[in-house]
């Protein structure tokens, strides 16, 4: 069975920092992407960062580029993500998820496996 388990989520003023951490099990991750994505409400949810197992190459948006920073842990099976310089517009359900590893990372459609997300709220 295959469980994604995202903490570290929370309350922090703007230009703050927050440590997001997902727990992965049950994953084969030889071909695997691992990403976060985000959903602000009333708004869709898109892509922020992806990092593939093997080899470690990592992803952005465009929007969070500078200020995040995706990596893995993969003696612990997890993949975090450091997020500086937060700004109100960060502020969303943040989702880990796993990708198939067959298309772009930066594509939803490309993961099969996803989290239960964690809200980041970001005060002015």
């Amino acid at each position: 069975q295959v469980q994604l388990v995202e903490s570290g989520g929370g309350l922090v003023q703007a230009g703050g920092s927050l440590r997001l951490s997902c727990a992965a099990s049950g994953l084969t991750f030889s071909t695997r992407a691992m990403g976060w994505f985000r959903q602000a409400p009333g708004k869709e949810r898109e892509f922020v960062a992806a990092i593939r197992w093997t080899g470690g190459n990592d992803y952005y948006a465009d929007s969070v580029k500078g200020r995040f920073t995706i990596s893995r842990d993969t003696a612990k099976n997890a993949v975090n993500l450091k997020m500086n310089s937060l700004k109100p517009e960060d502020t969303a359900v943040y989702y880990c998820a796993a990708s198939r590893g067959f298309g772009s990372p930066k594509t939803e459609a490309d993961y099969d496996y996803w989290g239960q997300g964690t809200q980041v709220t970001v005060s002015s």
